[in-house]
C-alpha cells in the first residue's frame, strides 16, 4: 500500500541559504502521513484525534540531496508492516528524479490516555487488503 504526496518547498521551510532546514522535513513527513490517513484510509486526523492519536514512536531519516525554495518534492509513503498496535512506514521523497530523503517510521495507535490500542477494524482491513493486492500483483 503506497500513497504519493506532492509538496512545494516554501520560504517557511528554508534557511537563509534557501535550502530546506532539516527539521522541516519532519513536518513534511507528518503532512504526508496526515494526508495518507485522510485520503487513503478514510480516517482523518480530525476524527482520529477525538479519542486518541497515532504518535510516531521511532523515525530514522537519511538526507540525500538538499531541496531548495520553489521546488516540488513528491513523497511516497508505503506501509511496510502492520502490527496489533503499530504501523511501520517507509518514505522516499524525490524531485526531478533525484532522491532528497528516505525515512522509516513506526506509529502506534493510542487512546486518550496514550495507552496503545489495536488498530480499528476499518483501518486494519483497508491496510491489509491493499497490502495483499500489492503482494498479489508482484
Amino acid at each position: 500500500m503506497s500513497y504519493s504526496f506532492p509538496q512545494k518547498i516554501l520560504f517557511r521551510h528554508c534557511d537563509p541559504a534557501g535550502i530546506v532546514y532539516y527539521p522541516r522535513y519532519f513536518e513534511m513527513i507528518n503532512d504526508c502521513v496526515e494526508a495518507f490517513f485522510k485520503n487513503q484510509l478514510n480516517w482523518s486526523f480530525v476524527d482520529l484525534h477525538r479519542s486518541g492519536g497515532i504518535p510516531t514512536v521511532e523515525i530514522t531519516v537519511q538526507f540525500k540531496t538538499p531541496s531548495r525554495l520553489g521546488e516540488e518534492i513528491n513523497t511516497q509513503v508505503r506501509v511496510t508492516k502492520i502490527g496489533r498496535t503499530s504501523l511501520d512506514l517507509s518514505f522516499r521523497a524525490v524531485c526531478d528524479q533525484q532522491v532528497r530523503f528516505e525515512a522509516e517510521s513506526t506509529l502506534v495507535a493510542v487512546d486518550a490516555a496514550a495507552s496503545p490500542i489495536p488498530w480499528p477494524d476499518h483501518v486494519r482491513n483497508k491496510i491489509c487488503t491493499q497490502m495483499k493486492e500489492n503482494t498479489d500483483a508482484t
